[in-house]
Parts: structure tokens; sequence; C-alpha cells
């Protein structure tokens, strides 16, 4: 079932001195139960597309197509805040709140309090791998590898089932590396999940479903 769709997106901005066409004519969709990779180049235009995915943009021409809806048409503030998550390379947890705090906070957002939230949080935190001791701790008291396993716990508190994920291996050894693809690929086969990430790490590549590479603005999907 396809929860991402998009028709002839094309996105270009003014720099000083030129005008960059950083996204070129691309059509694809993503589906749910589904992992999938972006890799290129930096200039590419790889994150340029997570952005428009994300609905931090719109295309300047063309549509992105949520659940068959144009995200030009949304209100893309509550887009962002309910149905596109974000996991971040450098995390961006809240440093001053304790981790179940961090992952309730979507929850809050949307009037979810209490002991209802914090239930949730340890859910959470269980299908994370994430000791349940860590969730009263704050994020500069766990390792990076931790810290990623709260960022993806956060994102799936939205309750949205697409998960973006600039570059979460980015800060990581290789073992903790391997076990937050584990994650998400689990996210994607077991829960549903549609997961899309952008990424330079090549040696993730033969666990994605689908893989694209982005070339001066062009998507290609390539075999591995």
């Amino acid at each position: 079932m396809k929860i991402l769709e998009l028709i002839d997106v094309s996105y270009s901005y003014n720099s000083k001195y030129q005008q960059v066409d950083a996204i070129r004519q691309i059509n694809c969709s993503f589906e749910l139960g589904k992992v999938y990779a972006i890799v290129g180049k930096s200039g590419s235009g790889k994150s340029t597309l997570l952005s428009l995915l994300a609905g931090l943009d719109v295309p300047k021409s063309g549509q992105v197509l949520y659940e068959g809806k144009p995200t030009s048409t949304m209100d893309l503030a509550k887009y962002r805040r309910e149905c596109a998550a974000m996991i971040y390379q450098s995390f961006r947890l809240f440093p001053l709140l304790t981790v179940s705090e961090n992952i309730t906070f979507p929850m809050e957002l949307r009037g979810i309090r209490g002991e209802k939230a914090r239930q949730r949080a340890r859910e959470l935190a269980a299908r994370v791998a994430l000791p349940e001791p860590a969730l009263d701790r704050f994020p500069g008291m766990l390792s990076g590898g931790e810290q990623q396993r709260v960022g993806i716990a956060r994102a799936m508190s939205m309750d949205s089932r697409l998960l973006l994920a600039d570059e979460p291996t980015g800060n990581l050894d290789e073992e903790n590396s391997a076990n937050i693809i584990d994650i998400l690929v689990d996210l994607a086969h077991n829960l549903g999940y549609c997961v899309i990430i952008a990424t330079h790490d090549l040696s993730i590549l033969p666990r994605m479903d689908v893989v694209y590479r982005m070339t001066s603005g062009v998507l290609q999907r390539v075999e591995v």
C-alpha cells in the first residue's frame, strides 16, 4: 500500500550566483512494510528530497502525495507533527528532559499525557531494546546507540507509519549502526512502517528492500 507518491517533482532555489535545480522530475512511490535507502554524494539532492517528504517545503512543480493528498494543500505544521516522523544523525534529543519525557513529547502535542503517555513510552522503549531504567536518565547519560534508540522511540510515539531517517547511523560505530538498522528493518517488516533512509553508509544497502541513487537531482532505482 502506497503511503507516499511523487509525481513529476522538481525543486529549485536561487543561490548567490545562479538558480540551482536540486530535484529534477522525480516520479516514484513508497509503500508501507518496506525500508528504502536513498544514497548519493553531498549536493546530489537527497537532503532536499528528504525535506520535501518531511513537509519542510513543497515542490516548485509536481506533487508529493501523502495517502493520496498533495502536501501542498495540507497544513504543513500539522503534517510534520502528525504524519512525517523524523530520525536524525545528531539525535536532536532535549538534553534537559528525561528519556521518558523525550519520548512522550510528541504525544503531549496531541493531548496525550500522564500515565497513558508514560506507559506508551515504556512500550516503545522495549520495542527498540532500550532498558527500562534508562527512561529516568537524561540523554547525556546514554551512549550514542542508546540515544538513537530514544530518537526512534520518539518518532514512533507520533503514531505515524512514515519514518524518515537522515543519516541515522552517521554518528555510530559499526555494531551500533547494525543494531539501529535491525530496528528499522523490524519496524518496516513486522509492524508495517514505511522507513526511508538518506545515507552515505553503503554497508546497510543489502538490508534494504529498495535502493535509490540521487545524482544531480535525478533519482534512479538501483539493484544491490
